[in-house]
């Protein structure tokens, strides 16, 4: 090695997503896709969580919602530590391969603040 050599960079971690869904994903510049989680009975939509390869991964082969969290940068199951847990139930990927939609039995509330839905609390007026 020469000393204006630096040495290569580490690969990153081999994700655990199946690789054909993996090429298929568009994600965000930190490598994340939105992902919407709806009752799956009712239609009702959720909230909106983040998830990376190995989040999708551990959502389809666990049964169990997996999410990025931004704010503290690790993966978090819902339901861990609240007991509201999402049971999935199917996972769809949108027609631009953006977005996930999650269809979930939800237990108990989705929103961290207590709300059924995180879109309970804040409905803007129309026509102002």
């Amino acid at each position: 090695m020469t000393g204006n050599t630096a040495p290569a960079s580490p690969a990153p971690p081999a994700s655990s997503l199946d690789p054909a869904i993996a090429a298929r994903l568009k994600r965000s510049a930190d490598g994340l896709v939105p992902a919407i989680a709806q009752q799956y009975d009712t239609g009702e939509v959720l909230m909106l969580g983040w998830m990376d390869d190995e989040a999708l991964h551990r959502t389809l082969t666990t049964g169990r919602c997996t999410y990025w969290s931004r704010s503290r940068r690790e993966y978090w199951v819902k339901g861990d530590t609240s007991g509201h847990v999402q049971h999935v139930k199917s996972v769809a990927l949108d027609c631009d391969a953006d977005t996930l939609l999650v269809k979930v039995d939800q237990v108990g509330a989705a929103c961290h603040t207590g709300d059924r839905t995180c879109f309970d609390a804040d409905v803007l007026p129309l026509g102002q």
